[in-house]
């Protein structure tokens, strides 16, 4: 038994846990009646991933094989995003999607069906994957496609990891000239002015805002909009990025050597941070041109960067919301979320393009994503924040969540009772797949 988490550190729990190298070892693990449960690199926030026996993936970590004509990659499960970008960047091929952080598996990719900062254009990783091989309870292996064993296949992407083990997955990469972004910038005073900076983003490829979550009154909701395009070989002046287009530096690593003490955030100083963070961006439209790491990836520059929120951890509340209730419904969530002082300094907002798979959390609307310190005060607030993303048609990312109820899984998420009766049916015998998620919100 060892303590194991989440990236949020909550809950912290005792665990059985054990890795595979091989899809022989796994099935003689999953021989083992119970109820088990996969986990990846400990990035999802909350309890997805965690269970009384915890099978780890990352020993499952080669490359299968990759087409340079295509850019068509087959990997196992395990197989970090970083691992690929580190492979295949200086080849000159990257993500088609990718979340905030680079430090995820691909299984984990899948099983929550991340979403990046190109949405609006490119919808959510589980729909450029071409096809995988999912172990089943039973030690059976499922070949799934679109177009093989397709309801399989849509239970699996976003499915949390409760169809099975996902082995390995076949997905294409975007061909790419240069390691670098041309990112823009552009200040918004307040809310109706970033939702107004999003529509006429459309043409972006990626856009993504920060927002404080602690100014009021006409300022609320003011923030950052931060749109890029991957640069050509023709954008690039500076002489060492015009020899190594593809290649980059590497970059300094911090790192939070202990856990912060839990009074070190608190509303003072984040609204501090945010004032700091706000102004060092003057008024006004600013182009620049930064590595792939700095767009995506800043906060991956800091090692356990999760220990500023302390021994009890933090949650992150992500909704999202109808485009149609986009204004009225961000104004009065923000409202209340600028009422209680309990607003993160880690806020994002971004705008979703379409999208209509079986589990996943996107919709064509807005999303929101706040990280919270333990508390009671803020589970209070989540209560009143799920009534309200709930009467406005939201719902909340299953790969953050840690407290949701059943009740809010089954009103928001509109396949809930399909998806519980085809796991129910999936995990017929002796092993299961059940997280402390899954048990929670009603699914096992």
């Amino acid at each position: 038994m060892r303590k194991i988490a989440d990236w949020g550190n909550y809950p912290v729990i005792e665990a059985e846990v054990t890795g595979f190298d091989s899809a022989e070892q796994l099935r003689t693990q999953l021989e083992q009646p119970g109820e088990v449960i996969a986990f990846g690199n400990g990035r999802s926030y909350g309890d997805a991933s965690l269970q009384k026996n915890i099978l780890l993936t990352r020993r499952f970590n080669k490359f299968l094989s990759f087409d340079e004509n295509t850019g068509t990659l087959c990997c196992q499960s395990g197989v970090l995003l970083s691992e690929i970008l580190d492979a295949f960047v200086p080849r000159g091929w990257f993500l088609p999607v990718t979340p905030g952080t680079k430090l995820i598996t691909v299984g984990g990719a899948i099983a929550a069906d991340v979403h990046g900062k190109n949405h609006h254009v490119a919808g959510s990783f589980g729909q450029h994957v071409l096809s995988m091989e999912v172990m089943r309870n039973d030690g059976s292996v499922i070949r799934c496609s679109p177009q093989e064993k397709a309801e399989f296949f849509r239970l699996t992407i976003g499915g949390m990891g409760l169809s099975g083990v996902i082995l390995n997955a076949t997905f294409r990469l975007k061909r790419i000239n240069t390691a670098y972004i041309r990112e823009e910038t552009v200040r918004a005073e307040n809310l109706d002015e970033i939702m107004d900076g999003f529509e006429l983003s459309d043409n972006w490829t990626y856009s993504v805002a920060w927002i404080d979550c602690l100014a009021k009154g006409d300022a609320m909701g003011r923030s950052i909009l931060m749109r890029g395009e991957h640069c050509t070989k023709g954008e690039l002046i500076k002489p060492d990025r015009l020899e190594l287009p593809l290649i980059l530096k590497q970059r300094l690593q911090l790192d939070i050597p202990v856990m912060f003490p839990n009074v070190a955030l608190n509303p003072l100083s984040m609204k501090a941070f945010n004032f700091l963070y706000y102004n060092k961006t003057r008024p006004g439209t600013h182009s620049r041109i930064i590595d792939y790491n700095s767009f995506f990836y800043p906060l991956d520059a800091i090692s356990n960067w999760n220990r500023i929120y302390g021994k009890r951890g933090f949650t992150q509340y992500q909704f999202v919301i109808p485009k149609s209730a986009g204004r009225e419904g961000m104004r009065t969530i923000l409202k209340r979320i600028t009422e209680s002082g309990l607003g993160s300094f880690l806020a994002v907002l971004k705008l979703f393009g379409e999208q209509n798979s079986f589990m996943s959390f996107p919709m064509k609307g807005y999303t929101l994503a706040l990280d919270f310190p333990i508390s009671h005060r803020a589970m209070q607030l989540f209560t009143e924040l799920d009534a309200m993303v709930a009467d406005y048609g939201g719902r909340l990312y299953l790969a953050k969540d840690s407290r949701m109820n059943a009740a809010m899984f089954e009103k928001t998420y509109p396949n809930a009772d399909e998806f519980r009766q085809a796991i129910s049916l999936l995990n017929e015998g002796e092993t299961q797949f059940a997280s402390l998620q899954s048990k929670r919100i009603g699914i096992t």
